[in-house]
This record gives C-alpha cells, sequence and structure tokens, in this order.
C-alpha cells in the first residue's frame, strides 16, 4: 500500500481520554487516492451530555450545536463504513486512535486499516522545526492555511497537506517513486540521529 492513499482523520472531544469516560463529538476525515483528496467525511455527534464551557471556547462546537445532532453511533456506523479497507493517519495518532478504538467498540464495530502518525514523522524529519504542532509545521512548510484550528474536517485536510509534503521531502531523500505506508510506519519509529542512515537505505 503506498503512503499517498489512505484517510486521515481528526476527532474533537469531550476531554482527553475515553477511559475517563470521554467521548467524541466531532469527525472529521479526507480520502486520499494518489496524493489527491477524493472524499471528505465530517460530521458533528452528540454525546449525549454537555460538554464544557472550556471545550465550547476551543473548538467552537457549541452545546445547541450538539444538541441537534446525531448521536455518536449512527456517526461512528456511517464513519467506519467511510474507512472499511483504507490505513489511516492523524496528527498525534495515538489520541485519535483512542477514541476511534472506543466509539466503534460501542457500536460493536472495527476497522481494518494500520495508522501512523504525522507528528511522529514530523519530528523526523523537520528536527529544527520550533516545535511539531500541526499549525507550527504548517507554517514551517509555507503551507496555505485559511480557516480555524481545532475544527475536525479543517484539521484532518491540513494534516493531508502536510502528510503529502513530508511523502514529497522523503521522496527528494530517497529513490524511491512511490512511498509506501510501511516505510513512513518505520520512519516514524526511527531514532532521530539515526534517520539520515534510514533513508539512506532506500537511495
Amino acid at each position: 500500500m503506498n503512503a499517498n492513499s489512505l484517510i486521515v482523520l481528526d476527532f474533537e472531544t469531550t476531554g482527553l481520554s475515553p477511559v475517563n469516560g470521554d467521548r467524541a463529538i466531532e469527525i472529521g476525515a479526507v480520502k486520499l487516492e494518489g496524493g489527491e483528496v477524493t472524499a471528505r467525511f465530517q460530521e458533528l455527534m452528540n454525546p449525549g451530555r454537555p460538554v464544557s464551557h472550556f471545550i465550547e471556547e476551543y473548538t467552537g462546537i457549541t452545546n445547541k450545536m450538539l444538541n441537534s445532532a446525531a448521536p455518536c453511533s449512527e456517526v461512528m456506523a456511517r464513519f467506519a463504513d467511510f474507512i472499511q479497507g483504507q490505513n489511516l493517519v492523524a496528527h498525534n495518532s495515538s489520541f485519535d486512535k483512542r477514541f476511534l478504538d472506543s466509539e466503534l467498540k460501542r457500536i460493536s464495530s472495527s476497522y481494518d486499516g494500520k495508522f501512523a502518525c504525522s507528528l511522529l514523522v514530523s519530528r523526523r524529519l523537520y528536527q529544527t522545526a520550533p516545535n511539531h504542532k500541526l499549525g507550527t509545521l504548517i507554517d514551517y512548510k509555507g503551507i496555505a492555511s485559511n480557516g480555524s484550528f481545532h475544527r475536525a474536517l479543517y484539521d484532518s485536510e491540513m494534516t493531508a497537506k502536510l502528510w503529502l509534503a513530508m511523502l514529497n521531502d522523503i521522496q527528494q531523500q530517497t529513490t524511491v517513486d512511490e512511498v509506501p505506508f510501511s516505510l513512513v510506519q518505520k520512519l516514524a519509529k526511527t531514532p532521530k540521529n539515526n534517520v539520515d542512515k534510514f533513508l539512506a537505505k532506500y537511495q
């Protein structure tokens, strides 16, 4: 599987951990095929209880918006269909994977793709960046942006642009025509001081 054909996703949530009872309130995703966005998914979802004032301020998602949204179970059933057969990417994927796994478990559903983390890959490729937050990296790479971060679809679209920029940079440092998903997964786990040696194996 090539790394330029997959789904990039992002959750907005009531808090930091489903272990503590937190729930998803929005899912956004873009489908990449051959490096082009071919489909989008964005839905708010009602977690069945109010969100805090902090979350309303942070995301711009209000309790009024969520009151009229479909319940998590309905939205996640649709999203499970959207991602079947696809590998997955998120910025800080451990966070998003926890919520994806938790919400799908609630409806006895699952997925068959593998995850990669654009945050971990960026730490290997862009070691001189001020930090590795999504917004910082978008500026660092000179990627055009004109929306608001902390909304799921916008964040997934920006992550997709960053992901494609990283794949291009990997291609510049190797001789691969199409970057395999497995290469990026291995790169994410490579110690920072071994990155050049790791990429040299593909030259």
